[in-house]
């Protein structure tokens, strides 16, 4: 009732305009949440994945025809995210911040450990490929209050995890 919600900044933007005087609060992705948080320009407050529940929000999308005529690079892709998924889950935040570290060159490695260790803790990380009727539906409402899903799509017709059943029983 008491709030604004302001969509005209562009995400990659919104960091800059919160330190610039836009708004009283903003959603960041990480390092950069707790990079500003360090820089004394805003606190954390909440995670939103934390209190989401599980959310879909890196896909991958194939056309019937390549999923059709080349099953076996899907599945290759597919095996592929789920041994990265796995090994995400069996290594520590030290070891995956190690990893990760060249994707970030402006983020120091204590900080990438702390982000991801946090992002252990709440159970962020996915630990297959599955994409539930349940997440499908809450990106879905998600997008729909955003403004840019006019329809919701049947789980049915859009989601084959079948792949991804074949990676996880090897």
């Amino acid at each position: 009732v008491d709030a604004t919600v302001d969509t005209s900044v562009q995400f990659a933007l919104m960091a800059g305009a919160f330190t610039g005087g836009q708004g009283d609060y903003v959603t960041l992705f990480e390092p950069t949440a707790s990079m500003m948080e360090l820089e004394g320009k805003g606190h954390i407050i909440c995670s939103i994945g934390e209190h989401s529940g599980e959310m879909p929000y890196t896909c991958y999308y194939a056309s019937k025809d390549l999923l059709a005529n080349d099953p076996e690079l899907i599945q290759s892709f597919t095996n592929a995210i789920y041994k990265g998924q796995q090994w995400v889950d069996e290594n520590s935040a030290a070891d995956i911040s190690k990893v990760i570290q060249p994707f970030f060159p402006d983020t120091s490695l204590e900080l990438l450990e702390q982000v991801t260790q946090r992002h252990k803790d709440i159970d962020a990380f996915m630990t297959d490929p599955i994409l539930t009727e349940d997440a499908f539906d809450r990106i879905q409402v998600v997008m729909e209050q955003a403004g840019v899903l006019p329809k919701k799509a049947e789980y049915t017709k859009l989601v084959d995890n079948s792949f991804a059943e074949k990676s996880i029983k090897g």
